[in-house]
């Protein structure tokens, strides 16, 4: 049977987007009507991307409007961060998780699951990591983590005359161990298991769990996110939703923007106060 949703629009510059304040209205509505459901990526839009990923702490103001916005919604975090490390830093019961671009989930009954298959490539990202880790020694302020289902090269600190140094690194070791892909990010290249998975993936199987719950309720997903691998989600709500880019990129598949972390919070506050509206 084809799928009912019309085609995703195609990637065009940020700076032409409305902004997503203009769009407040609209998605409030949709709690009234539809399945809402709001999706956050943690790095670039609920904190500001930091020069390592230990930096980058969830401040309590912005703790608190998650918590406030999930006791009307279903909220879930999105990330590429290993799943233990996403619920350690956000640290609110009731929502979902989902880390490692996807892969892992826990769901907000706090029961966890896996994308099947993906156990299968832990071994090769263990060797991947050695390989990596012994390429990139010499290279300065080149950092390798290593995440249950990815390999993370960062190279915010390392200079521009060296990063090249950095791609070729990921290559090699990618062309030396089978199973495991390249994607980007800012300032970071990964190596994942070469899956038919993402962030897109991801919020599409949350955003129907959801739904199944109230079949007579279509879900209207939300997602935001700032970074390369949030396209793939903003593709995949484009025809029942909303993507909303943080920041502004050339090219993006987001139908709205905002500029910094502080307007996402901002954003988040006033979604919440609209839908508590009607109670009030």
């Amino acid at each position: 049977m084809p799928d009912p949703r019309p085609a995703s629009p195609a990637p065009g510059p940020a700076a032409l987007l409305p902004s997503a304040f203009d769009a407040l209205p609209r998605v409030a509505e949709a709690a009234a009507s539809k399945r809402l459901a709001v999706f956050l990526d943690y790095d670039g839009t609920l904190t500001p991307i930091a020069a390592t990923p230990e930096l980058a702490v969830l401040g309590d103001h912005t703790r608190e409007v998650v918590r406030r916005l999930a006791a009307v919604v279903s909220v879930a975090v999105v990330s590429g961060r290993d799943l233990a490390d996403l619920v350690e830093r956000v640290a609110l019961p009731g929502i979902a998780y989902a880390g490692s671009h996807g892969l892992e989930v826990q769901h907000a009954d706090g029961a966890r699951s896996t994308v099947p298959g993906a156990s299968a490539y832990l071994d090769a990202l263990a060797r991947a990591g050695d390989l990596l880790e012994a390429r990139l020694r010499e290279v300065p302020g080149a950092r390798v983590e290593r995440k249950r289902f990815a390999l993370a090269a960062h190279f915010r600190l390392t200079p521009d005359v060296r990063v090249d140094e950095v791609r070729a690194a990921v290559a090699a070791v990618a062309g030396a161990v089978r199973g495991l892909r390249i994607t980007g990010g800012k300032r970071v290249l990964e190596l994942r298991p070469d899956l038919d998975w993402h962030k897109g993936r991801a919020v599409r199987a949350l955003a129907d769990a959801l739904s199944s719950h109230a079949p007579s309720l279509p879900p209207y997903p939300v997602y935001l996110g700032d970074d390369v691998t949030d396209e793939d989600a903003f593709r995949e709500v484009a025809s029942d939703g909303l993507g909303v880019v943080v920041g502004e990129p050339q090219q993006t598949a987001a139908r709205a923007h905002m500029e910094s972390v502080v307007e996402v919070v901002r954003w988040l506050e006033a979604l919440t106060e609209r839908i508590e509206a009607p109670s009030a």
